[in-house]
């Protein structure tokens, strides 16, 4: 597991209050699965690391397209659900 990333860390580093597991798929759990894929907690923490205002969906689904890690390596998505049943239970849902 990597620690937290030094000297990256902005003003306004929001923390969440709870974190929970998804229970069942939706295209909220499809995204946050992408999010974290690539080693980020949510949106949020990515806007906020990587200092963008929007990330590239696809429109027919809404779903995260591309999202560029920590180590500036592009992970590119498909349109369709990338995130199986079984993978499902290990997406966090953090609440801020």
């Amino acid at each position: 597991k990597k620690s937290e990333v030094s000297g990256v860390m902005p003003k306004a580093d929001i923390k969440p209050k709870t974190v929970h597991r998804a229970k069942k798929w939706s295209g909220e759990v499809e995204n946050l699965y992408r999010f974290q894929l690539a080693g980020y907690r949510d949106e949020a923490e990515y806007k906020q690391v990587k200092q963008v205002d929007m990330v590239e969906r696809w429109p027919e689904t809404g779903f995260v397209k591309k999202l560029q890690r920590r180590d500036n390596t592009f992970y590119y998505y498909d349109k369709q659900r990338e995130c199986e049943d079984e993978k499902v239970h290990k997406v966090k849902i953090y609440v801020y």
